[in-house]
């Protein structure tokens, strides 16, 4: 079944179905940037976004690739992306859509050729709203296979791109299963003490460590396999790495729709209210059984 079709028969909303359909149409064009020739940014002309990464020349390419096509067909009110430092307010708006997009995760992985994709959270209006508000999720992964993983809050549905670059239904109703994979960033030296004890328990328990460095490749396969994904707090960077907005936010509402939990360690991710577009998180994401844990040993101390 196609994209299309299991959107309509789910009885989705006409406008939320034109603009997850948007999303699916971008991915061939993002996909074909990886193709092209783009040349090394020399030095003295790289850019960094609002969080002090530099830019490479396909997150660029991917974020202008988003924009230009959202107001082009003016399908959401407000859009919001790791790539820009402000929130932008499209021009005579046909919805009140708000979305926040990480235009490609991984990006660095490129040239290595491992997997990248692209993070969305779609929301009925305004982006500086708890993640529980959202009206959809979705990201796309650029692996061997090219896919979507969407959620309306009805369940998690995966799809897979065809030859004739059309999204054909692979899974429904996927649910986290019960597994022993963890995929854990920043370095051991720098965790925090109840950290540190979670990780220990972990792997006392027999999980196995696969970490790529991009979320969307890591969280994807804790979603096929189970575990969990954590990129903590840790010394130098307290309050997380990972964005709330555009990474934690969209992911935490995929697995929590497919059986799982999302979490900063204390509190559940989408309960936060956002106070900036830039704000970052520590992030837990993955079963429901190794969430409880690092909060019961957040709350220990």
């Amino acid at each position: 079944m196609l994209l299309k079709d299991f959107l309509v028969d789910a009885g989705t909303d006409k406008n939320l179905t034109e603009l997850i359909l948007f999303f699916s149409e971008q991915a061939r064009h993002v996909k074909r940037g990886f193709f092209c020739t783009i040349p090394k940014t020399p030095a003295e002309e790289i850019t960094r976004n609002q969080f002090g990464e530099e830019q490479m020349a396909l997150d660029k390419y991917a974020d202008e690739i988003f924009i230009s096509g959202l107001k082009k067909t003016r399908l959401v009110r407000y859009i919001a992306t790791e790539e820009q430092d402000q929130i932008i307010e499209v021009d005579n708006p046909k919805n009140k859509f708000g979305v926040v997009i990480d235009p490609l995760d991984g990006s660095s992985l490129i040239d290595v050729n491992l997997c990248v994709g692209s993070i969305i959270g779609i929301y009925p209006g305004h982006v500086l709203e708890k993640g529980v508000t959202m009206a959809a999720a979705l990201y796309i992964l650029y692996g061997p296979l090219t896919t979507l993983t969407f959620t309306t809050g009805k369940g998690v549905h995966e799809f897979v791109m065809n030859d004739a670059g059309e999204f054909v239904l692979r899974h429904k109703d996927l649910r986290i299963p019960d597994g022993k994979i963890y995929a854990p960033g920043a370095l051991r030296k720098d965790y925090f003490p109840a950290h540190a004890r979670w990780i220990d328990a972990l792997e006392t328990a027999g999980y196995k460590l696969r970490f790529s460095g991009c979320f969307v490749g890591d969280v994807h396969q804790i979603l096929h396999k189970g575990g969990v994904f954590a990129y903590p707090g840790f010394k130098g960077k307290e309050k997380g790495k990972l964005r709330l907005l555009y990474e934690a936010n969209p992911m935490g509402m995929i697995i929590y729709q497919a059986g799982g939990a999302v979490s900063n360690g204390r509190d559940d991710i989408l309960a936060i209210k956002p106070e900036a577009i830039g704000q970052t998180t520590p992030v837990y994401v993955g079963g429901r059984k190794e969430i409880a844990l690092i909060e019961t040993l957040m709350t220990e101390g």
